[in-house]
């Protein structure tokens, strides 16, 4: 690797926005925010969404009411007198 043109790669701590929680890994993110965990201070990342708080890796996915969603497909095209009207 050539020297000095790579980002630095240390531990940073990020924190799910919804859900507070907390987590150490390594990343090239900065930060001007820091956050003490167990005694050491890392640079602190809040982002939107983790694994924590992701609807597929937490079971809370919604269910698409594909059968509505058919209907309103079929109601919108039927104009056109094509299959899509279920004709």
């Amino acid at each position: 690797m050539k020297q000095g043109i790579h980002p630095e790669y240390r531990p940073v701590a990020f924190q799910d926005a919804s859900t507070g929680k907390l987590f150490v890994t390594r990343s090239t993110a900065t930060s001007e925010r820091t956050v003490d965990v167990d005694g050491v201070s890392y640079p602190l990342i809040v982002v939107d969404v983790t694994s924590d708080s992701h609807p597929l890796w937490t079971g809370k996915q919604r269910v698409m009411d594909t059968a509505g969603r058919v209907q309103k497909f079929q109601e919108k095209y039927a104009r056109f007198g094509g299959r899509a009207a279920g004709r």
